[in-house]
């Protein structure tokens, strides 16, 4: 049984005044069982957050980092850096596609760092507009996620059990618009589909996957409601306590209806 996992990502919002705060209320106003939750404030603010989450069992992750392990990369920051501050840590999401110019293969070499110090990896995948509209969103996806793949295994790396992906279509991202949860499962489906090249098709089954892209209180239904999507990747959403408490509630029924389920098939084979 995949766990069911919430992450917020603040991006660059928040100072760390104010992120400590706003973590503890958000720990608080999500104490739901059965959920993984997960908060990636700015770099600034990760040891303020850090603190604010001692006594609960919310994770802090960092947002990103750097492909080398040390080195002349001013302003850079490596995963030795996070060790000891974050147990997870974001790479590949579109903006840093976008802005940064990120390859796949760079990525995959950010995750090989990450699991040299014990940092659990969570994947960013997603296809632009027109990749959709001309009916290449699912080659497009698998494509990123191969390629990274590749750069992983040839720094020497196994992928990961701990791995998590969140495929966040570039065209929803902050625009209010939403894939639809068929649309989000047929994806879900296609990157098994490419995990299950490199690793076993069970470990491939259990990896979790979350959807991202303007993700609300309102529209995380319709995407919890498929079976192979997994929790979600929160962006403005997860500045506010009320939306993140709405999210892990619904969150919340997905999780008990798994257990419940597992259960019921254990006890029919018993």
């Amino acid at each position: 049984m995949r766990p069911v996992i919430i992450t917020a990502n603040w991006k660059m919002n928040t100072t760390p005044a104010d992120a400590g705060p706003l973590a503890r209320a958000i720990a608080d106003a999500t104490a739901v069982a059965g959920i993984s939750r997960v908060i990636c404030p700015p770099y600034v603010s990760l040891a303020v957050v850090a603190d604010a989450l001692v006594g609960s069992d919310v994770a802090v992750g960092a947002q990103d980092v750097h492909a080398e392990s040390r080195g002349a990369y001013t302003g850079e920051i490596s995963a030795a850096m996070l060790s000891g501050l974050v147990t997870w840590c974001i790479v590949g999401h579109s903006e840093r596609r976008r802005d940064q110019h990120e390859t796949d293969a760079l990525i995959g070499r950010k995750i090989a760092r990450l699991i040299e110090v014990g940092i659990r990896p969570l994947l960013c995948v997603g296809e632009l507009l027109d990749e959709r509209e001309a009916g290449r969103a699912v080659s497009t996806v698998q494509g990123q996620l191969q390629a990274a793949l590749e750069a992983l295994v040839s720094e020497g790396h196994a992928v990961p059990a701990d791995l998590v992906i969140a495929y966040e279509p570039v065209w929803a991202i902050g625009t209010g618009r939403t894939a639809s949860g068929p649309d989000a499962a047929e994806m879900a489906n296609a990157i098994r589909a490419t995990l299950s090249e490199f690793m076993s098709a069970q470990a491939a089954e259990a990896v979790p996957i979350l959807y991202g892209g303007s993700v609300t209180s309102g529209s995380i239904g319709e995407f919890l409601d498929e079976a192979a999507i997994d929790g979600a990747l929160v962006g403005g959403a997860s500045l506010k306590p009320d939306e993140m408490a709405a999210i892990v509630a619904r969150a919340g029924i997905t999780a008990e209806a798994r257990v419940a389920t597992a259960s019921a098939l254990a006890a029919a084979q018993a």
